[in-house]
């Protein structure tokens, strides 16, 4: 149990997990600078798809936290930051309230975005809403059977870059999709992480992440290619779609990537681990800024 002298403001903070959050704007960033050199930029929508994007990801931490303990997984001995709930900071029925304002205000600035996109928004909202909630709630919490790195893939990546171009442009592009999957593969590092050091406490709760399943070697090679899968990304854009080699910016992240891999492989304790996943979280970022910066002044020097 967690000294009650934590603010009930701190708590909601803790709640949010805020070091995930830098992450969840690495999308919309990638898919408005296509939507620019596309001639096709359009302000309000990409700062709503930014809020939807940082909603959701709010969501899904609400609720992991939430499902997570009730489910038995947030044990005394999880290495990983403190659960609100478990820790008793949060009341279970407070939480459930919060989630609840949570999609409400999603769903508000879905409406805006539906009014812009139209049906296909609809869709996507919604789906990427019941994902954020089943991940470890609902009848079958598919980060309980491995399937969470494919969701986060997904919804966190190849469809958060999608959807932010489609809202401005009304359409979408094979480049737009390639460089999705860069931003989808670090994203997912970010679970990777995060499952890699709830491993032992997961495995105890009947938790079959894929991290359980592959083991820690296993974990550790998944890591790293996701990070080689997202670094092929920008030569395939430059060399076979004839976009500027100014993509290749993002390469500069490689030491951190490199960095990172290591640190994953020597890493034991909580403190260590923790601050790997904010660093994947940084990395993702990083890299997505530095993905649009030399997509977007390749147009003023091609």
């Amino acid at each position: 149990m967690v000294t009650q002298t934590i603010s009930p403001r701190r708590a909601w903070i803790l709640a949010a997990r805020p070091k995930t959050l830098p992450a969840a704007l690495a999308p919309v960033v990638v898919g408005t600078a296509l939507a620019w050199v596309d001639g096709s930029f359009a302000l309000l929508p990409a700062l709503a798809a930014a809020a939807g994007a940082l909603l959701l990801q709010i969501l899904s931490n609400f609720a992991n936290d939430y499902s997570d303990f009730f489910r038995g997984a947030d044990t005394p001995d999880r290495l990983g930051p403190v659960r609100v709930t478990s820790a008793g900071l949060i009341p279970p029925a407070l939480l459930r309230r919060g989630i609840i304002a949570v999609i409400a205000l999603a769903l508000l600035i879905g409406l805006y975005l539906v009014w812009i996109g139209g049906w296909p928004i609809v869709l996507i909202g919604v789906a990427a809403i019941v994902a954020a909630l089943a991940y470890t709630g609902g009848p079958f919490p598919f980060g309980y059977y491995g399937l969470g790195e494919l969701f986060v893939f997904l919804f966190f990546g190849v469809i958060a870059v999608c959807g932010t171009y489609y809202v401005q442009t009304l359409t979408l592009t094979i480049p737009l999709v390639t460089a999705s999957a860069a931003v989808g593969a670090l994203i997912t590092a970010i679970l990777v992480v995060n499952n890699y050091r709830d491993l032992e406490t997961d495995r105890r709760a009947g938790k079959r992440t894929l991290a359980v399943r592959l083991g820690r070697r296993g974990t550790q090679i998944e890591y790293a290619l996701l990070f080689g899968a997202a670094f092929a990304v920008p030569p395939i854009l430059w060399l076979g779609m004839q976009r500027t080699p100014l993509v290749m910016a993002s390469w500069l992240t490689l030491p951190l990537a490199v960095g990172l891999v290591r640190t994953l492989r020597a890493a034991t304790d909580g403190p260590t681990l923790n601050r790997t996943l904010a660093g994947t979280a940084q990395l993702g970022l990083f890299f997505s800024l530095l993905l649009s910066l030399g997509i977007v002044l390749g147009t003023y020097f091609a």
